[in-house]
């Protein structure tokens, strides 16, 4: 599958509760061939970043860092995978894990607004 997401903006549709990430955060993505990046913020993160690659066209594996409300500094690694949904729109299911805390796993799901 090949995917674009350079300048998409990606919307939590649901996650663990043991993750930060909300309704309320928004992902914006840019991306250059294999590589992509990310700034998100909203809800209870002040301000996050992600950076990682596209493997083998299937997924994207990537590590984060954000900076939440309660001014913790906080990271993880995450595989993510999209779908194409109605009206083209990228769905992406993720699979992550925190570096930090309690090293506890959860899973989430975005979608391109």
């Amino acid at each position: 599958m090949k995917i674009n997401l350079d300048n998409k903006i990606f919307q939590a549709k649901s996650n663990s509760e043991n993750g930060e990430v909300s309704s309320d955060t928004r992902f914006h993505y840019h991306q250059d061939g294999a590589i992509i990046w990310a700034e998100y913020q909203g809800g209870s993160i002040l301000k996050g970043s992600l950076i990682g690659k596209i493997v083998n066209d299937e997924y994207l594996e990537f590590v984060y860092q954000h900076i939440n409300d309660q001014d913790e500094m906080l990271t993880g690694k995450c595989k993510s995978y999209p779908e194409i949904i109605e009206n083209e729109k990228i769905l992406l299911k993720e699979s992550w894990q925190w570096t930090c805390r309690d090293f506890s796993h959860g899973e989430s799901v975005l979608i391109e607004q």
